[in-house]
């Protein structure tokens, strides 16, 4: 079909889809292939083109000084005819047709609208891409197309399939689909599609496929039976097919025949609108079908232009035989005589005069314009990169030297410089413009098949996928519109495994995709508060999961604490110690003038009284949560209060020492080293240096309130880090200095002649003192956490008992059940007679 002008855009179309191919003999005159079946959608096709270029010409904004021409010619779905047709394109037509006033020669084919086929584009575009010449498929979707190198001059205002499976992939998220089947035809189409959509599931973490099957071309009932078979076995409730309507008719048969029932369809734009599969027979299967649909658009005008459509009788040459072709099929005539090269369609003579207003079929159809309103986008965008070059200023042009392109002079890959640039937008709002690959900005519809209650059945828009030049791909749906063909009248569940709740990571199955998987508790310490969580998160340092590891809770701090029981008694035991020591002081004071008292060196012994008390006292300063005062003064305070408490029974001995040699002749200067004041000098010099330890400790590394986990994973213990072990063990170190000391000097005095030798009595305690802390050390060490204070506290308590116990309950004995002892006399053994 052909009409004159001073540029021609070239066009391809499926007006017929099947071909017959003649015997071929070495002595047979060659004959042109044969076209069968007329497909009016195919010719509404090739009309709208017409309509836009005569829509084009008719603007006195757009090329207002050019007339458009048209050669549109029909591929009939064979790729040897489309491929013949695009070259003829190329090459030029015989005739001439007159340029200008001045001049004749053929119109130059600026650009070709088509193929429809990614095939036949593919194929095409491998030779017109070497000669430049712009084509704008309507309907090729192959992704393999948007090589550019590959494919230079190829451009479509169709979005790629790889955006399509972007669309897919954003459903299948928003529905949490994570567990698909993929059925693809075994062409350019579907091939593709294969190959990227499981790296593109992975990629989006959007899911796997449960399988991938090809489906077959012609008649193959077996390998169909396979197919179905894998699909019934299959947990994947979803299938997605991207293939023709043809492979869908044999496939739904097959599905028909095993009854094959609630699965959750999705069509690609190749079959979302095949009237022929919405029949009351497959909508039970195929109701509900989700598909993406070319963007639908409006074209005002076309609905009258194609109701204008006639047939030239005095076209003797058949210039325009596609639509005498159209004009047999729709009134079932054929004109005298027939066209060459084609079937005769039977019937009574055609007049011409036959009317389209009373004629129902679906050329007459422009309800729902998909693929027309692509190539109405296509013929624009060539019209526009035209118009953009026509405009250019001498000496501003892109080419070289800032030249234009003179209309008469131009070559294609400069209309292809323009066409690359082009940007406008549609009277129904879309803007058209093409990326570096050539592809246009992807916007299509989401399609669901209705199944009506009268048993009619609605192919209606429930949403739009597109993507903006600055945005990524955008799914807007209507999920309350949506009809869904199951019993519960919600989406399907379609997953290989059943989601992780929160507490539960993804474990995957050996030898399984990604998406079978079992769902294994989060160990202690970690936790997930998030379906499907591929790991389990670490519970920062101050807490831990919860017994369903959803959360984290904070940890339980542990000290030895004035409410539990541990705790408890050791306060009691403290402060009966002390209260103890305080009644002992007082029973001493109140007799301090009987013999008892005084010949035990009083005031050493009140001192001692007073330290022992000191001694009790410190132990509450490790029981309760640890704060840095009370862990700098704790050490400090035990230290200084054992080591004032060792110093006096020292002393205490040394008298004793000193008065049983200044009993003996000679020895009385001995006792001038031992009065008052240096007792006490040397108790304060005594207690000094453990001062000045316990100074040099808390400056250097002094002790401070430590969170500690290495014990317990859910507990944090709080105890006191001793800061510096050194003085730690110096100070230790000391009292056990002095203890020994004590121990031995008591010892050597143990026997001295006196009826009551309070050497015995210091030998008694710092034997139990010095057993207590020699035990204390492994115990100390071994014990974690709050029983580690509690070991000191009882050492402590145990040591000062024993002090207390030792020294001063047989005073206490003397002095309260047995006063008649409490003499000088008796103390020194005097008026007793050994035996």
């Amino acid at each position: 079909m052909h009409q004159h002008g001073d540029v021609i855009l070239g066009g391809l179309f499926e007006v017929h889809y099947t071909s017959v191919f003649p015997e071929l003999t070495f002595t047979s005159k060659p004959h042109k292939l044969s076209c069968q079946g007329f497909d009016p959608p195919g010719f509404r096709h090739a009309m709208t083109m017409a309509f836009a270029i005569d829509e084009i010409n008719r603007n006195a904004n757009l090329l207002p000084d050019v007339a458009l021409g048209y050669s549109l010619y029909d591929n009939c779905a064979t790729l040897v005819i489309g491929f013949s047709a695009a070259l003829s394109l190329a090459s030029g037509r015989e005739e001439d047709f007159l340029l200008q006033d001045t001049c004749l020669g053929t119109p130059p084919v600026l650009g070709i609208v088509g193929d429809s086929f990614s095939t036949f584009s593919i194929a095409t575009s491998d030779v017109i891409g070497l000669y430049r010449l712009p084509i704008v498929s309507y309907f090729a979707t192959c992704s393999c197309l948007s090589d550019r190198q590959r494919f230079p001059s190829f451009f479509r205002t169709i979005p790629s399939d790889a955006f399509q499976v972007n669309a897919m992939i954003q459903i299948l998220k928003r529905f949490g689909w994570t567990w698909a089947g993929l059925l693809v035809s075994n062409d350019d189409y579907g091939l593709h599609v294969a190959r990227s959509f499981q790296p593109e599931l992975t990629r989006l973490g959007a899911g796997c496929l449960s399988y991938t099957e090809i489906l077959p071309w012609g008649e193959n009932p077996d390998e169909l039976r396979r197919i179905v078979e894998v699909m019934k076995k299959s947990k994947a409730r979803v299938v997605i097919v991207f293939a023709h309507q043809f492979h869908m008719i044999q496939l739904m048969e097959e599905v028909v025949k095993q009854n094959v029932t609630g699965l959750q369809w999705m069509a690609s734009e190749a079959w979302t609108a095949a009237a022929v599969l919405q029949t009351a027979r497959l909508m039970p299967y195929l109701g509900g079908t989700l598909g993406i649909a070319i963007r639908r658009g409006e074209i005002p005008g076309l609905k009258d232009f194609l109701l204008g459509t006639q047939p030239d009788l005095d076209d003797a040459d058949n210039e325009n035989s596609m639509v005498r072709q159209f004009w047999e099929y729709t009134f079932q005539c054929r004109f005298a005589p027939p066209p060459a090269g084609w079937l005769e369609t039977g019937g009574a003579l055609c007049t011409g005069e036959e009317t389209l207003q009373n004629v129902d079929n679906e050329y007459l159809d422009v309800s729902n314009l998909r693929p027309e309103y692509n190539i109405y986008k296509a013929v624009y965008a060539l019209a526009y990169a035209l118009h953009d070059m026509l405009q250019c200023e001498p000496g501003g042009g892109p080419f070289p030297g800032n030249s234009c392109a003179a209309l008469q002079t131009m070559e294609p890959w400069q209309l292809m410089y323009y066409l690359e640039k082009v940007n406008f937008t549609t009277s129904f709002g879309d803007q058209v413009s093409f990326d570096e690959n050539g592809e246009a900005l992807p916007i299509y519809d989401v399609m669901n098949w209705l199944w009506l209650p009268d048993g009619g059945t609605k192919v209606q828009n429930v949403g739009v996928v597109k993507k903006t030049a600055f945005k990524d791909e955008e799914l807007t749906l209507d999920e309350d519109k949506i009809f869904w063909n199951f019993d519960s009248g919600q989406p399907p569940q379609s997953a290989c495994s059943d989601s992780c709740p929160p507490g539960t990571r993804m474990a995957r199955k050996k030898g399984q995709p990604v998406c079978c998987f079992d769902c294994v508790p989060c160990s202690e310490g970690k936790f997930s508060n998030e379906t499907d969580s591929v790991e389990c998160i670490s519970c920062p340092e101050d807490f831990w999961s919860s017994p369903q590891r959803d959360h984290c809770v904070p940890k339980k701090t542990e000290f030895l604490s004035y409410h539990e029981p541990l705790g408890i008694c050791l306060t009691t035991a403290s402060l009966l110690g002390t209260f103890i020591s305080a009644v002992v002081l007082g029973i001493f004071t109140y007799h301090r003038s009987t013999p008892m008292v005084r010949a035990n060196n009083s005031e050493l012994s009140f001192l001692l009284l007073v330290s022992l008390k000191l001694c009790f006292l410190c132990s509450l300063l490790f029981i309760g949560r640890p704060r840095l005062w009370t862990c700098q003064l704790r050490h400090a305070a035990f230290g200084i209060s054992f080591v004032l408490c060792v110093s006096c029974i020292l002393v205490k001995t040394m008298v004793v020492l000193a008065v049983f040699r200044a009993s003996k002749p000679g020895g009385e200067a001995s006792l001038k080293w031992f009065g008052v004041m240096q007792q006490r000098g040397t108790v304060l010099v005594l207690t000094s240096i453990q001062a000045a330890i316990c100074t040099a400790w808390l400056v250097s590394s002094s002790p401070s309130p430590h969170k500690n986990t290495e014990y317990h994973n859910d507990k944090i213990v709080y105890e006191c880090a001793v800061g510096s072990t050194l003085g730690f063990a110096v100070l230790l170190g000391y009292i056990g200095l002095l203890a020994i000391l004590s121990f031995l000097l008591a010892f050597l005095a143990r026997n001295l002649p006196d009826n009551f030798n309070e050497a015995k009595l210091i030998t008694f305690s710092m034997l139990i003192f010095c057993a207590v802390w020699v035990a204390f050390i492994p115990a100390y060490i071994n014990s974690p956490g709050k029983y580690a204070d509690a070991v000191e506290v009882f050492a402590i308590l145990a040591s000062s008992f024993g002090l207390l116990v030792a020294l001063f309950g047989p005073k206490c004995y003397i002095i309260l059940l047995r006063p008649e002892r409490n003499t000088k006399k008796a103390i020194m053994g005097r008026g007793t007679t050994k035996s």
